[in-house]
């Protein structure tokens, strides 16, 4: 019933949302805005149907859905893989940051979508421009934060591991970064977030497949149906890689005390009710 309960919270009111939503745009009647249930109609038709209207995984599914999957999570690994190590190297040291910082922060303050003219130049229009672009935008969280994180290692940890003459590479991954984990996990999740944007932005510009190329043509063909079904597309997408990292979170995480001491007042509070 707990579970229920909660479950119940923390939905209901993105249900009151979607059936005022339902309500409103049912009598307004206006073809800019249709209402959610035409929304999930189209969006049926759009990828669970075949020409003919019979049930099968249609075409879009793997033309358009699959490689914009394939595009975030690959430009969004490259990036943790890039800043992570980066990040960690930076981090160790006492005064490289002090040189590349003011470069990192002009790099930073650069709008992404502002550089895919740039992109185009140097990668062409194919898939490696958007990969490209998406590491570009996705790699500045993580590697901030994997510097701050490794940076606030205790000084405790620094001088026993120093005492005791740990190796280096024992030190790095078996202290530093578990140490800096919640706040790479911070920069992972933001990068997450950029990396489904920036796919939407790439695919717009010189490209026939993908999730960002179906809703420009959507609009373009004035068929604001579809339009909006891809657009919620995209919010189930973020939410489910959302909730993907926020597992995998919490299971990397477990060893923490704080989380420990969360979880054991949880179960205590249950026993004691």
């Amino acid at each position: 019933m707990s579970r229920v309960a909660g479950f119940a919270q923390r939905w209901a009111v993105f249900v009151v949302v979607v059936i005022a939503w339902q309500l409103i745009t049912s009598a307004a009647q206006d073809v800019y805005f249709p209402t959610p249930w035409q929304i999930v109609q189209q969006g049926w038709t759009l990828w669970f149907t075949d020409g003919d209207g019979n049930v099968a995984i249609a075409e879009s599914v793997t033309e358009d859905i699959l490689p914009s999957l394939g595009r975030v999570v690959g430009g969004w690994l490259l990036s943790v893989v890039l800043g992570v190590a980066l990040g960690t190297a930076l981090g160790r040291s006492r005064t490289a940051m002090d040189y590349v910082g003011p470069l990192f922060a002009f790099f930073r303050a650069l709008p992404s979508p502002a550089l895919l003219p740039v992109f185009i130049v140097l990668f062409g229009i194919e898939t490696g421009m958007k990969l490209a672009l998406i590491v570009f935008a996705c790699i500045w969280p993580v590697l901030m934060n994997t510097v701050d994180g490794v940076r606030s290692v205790d000084a405790v940890k620094t001088d026993t591991a120093r005492s005791f003459r740990i190796p280096r590479t024992q030190w790095v991954t078996m202290v530093v970064l578990p140490a800096a984990l919640p706040k790479i996990f911070a920069g992972l999740r933001l990068s997450l977030a950029i990396a489904v944007i920036l796919m939407v932005v790439s695919e717009m510009v010189g490209t026939t497949s993908g999730i960002g190329h179906a809703l420009r043509s959507a609009q373009r063909q004035f068929d604001l149906t579809s339009m909006w079904a891809w657009i919620v597309l995209l919010g189930i997408i973020g939410y489910v890689f959302n909730l993907a990292l926020l597992a995998v979170e919490r299971r990397a995480l477990r060893w923490q005390p704080t989380r420990s001491g969360a979880a054991n007042s949880k179960q205590t509070a249950k026993a004691g009710g």
